[in-house]
């Protein structure tokens, strides 16, 4: 499976993204890494809530801020946390899919992000993935009762 473009994702080049970004066109948007950017548009949330869908965001933590700056008491962030920085080092170890390189890249960014995790509504530590689901769920709920 692989994503599409126009269904799951809208894969811009980096010209196009930038004319956007000077367009307004984005709630939120990050150059993640160099010439690799991400952005939620405004079009694509007037679209789903119009159908009286509830949009569910995997970003990072500006992104979130972003978006909870935005809509305020419409948005719920979740802050999604390893256990410790040591065992998610251990974890991407132990999967085998990152170079020194991009370890070093990976680590960095956790570390960094990780000192925004007070600045969210919610806190959910990836521990234990059964208590990770109820706790989100719940999180969730407690939050749909308001919206």
């Amino acid at each position: 499976m692989y994503e599409q473009d126009g269904k799951d994702y809208y894969f811009l080049d980096v010209a196009e993204f930038k004319a956007k970004i000077d367009q307004n066109a984005f709630v939120e948007w990050v150059e993640v890494y160099e010439n690799q950017y991400y952005g939620t548009l405004r079009s694509e949330i007037d679209r789903i809530w119009s159908t009286g869908k509830h949009i569910l965001f995997d970003i990072d933590v500006e992104g979130a801020l972003s978006l909870k700056s935005h809509f305020g008491d419409k948005c719920l962030t979740v802050f999604v946390r390893p256990p410790s920085i040591e065992i998610l080092i251990q974890r991407l170890i132990s999967r085998n899919t990152e170079n020194e390189a991009s370890l070093k890249k990976r680590i960095d960014r956790v570390t960094r992000e990780m000192t925004f995790e007070t600045n969210f509504d919610g806190i959910i530590v990836n521990d234990d993935l059964e208590i990770a689901k109820v706790e989100s769920i719940h999180l969730v709920e407690n939050f749909l009762k308001y919206v």
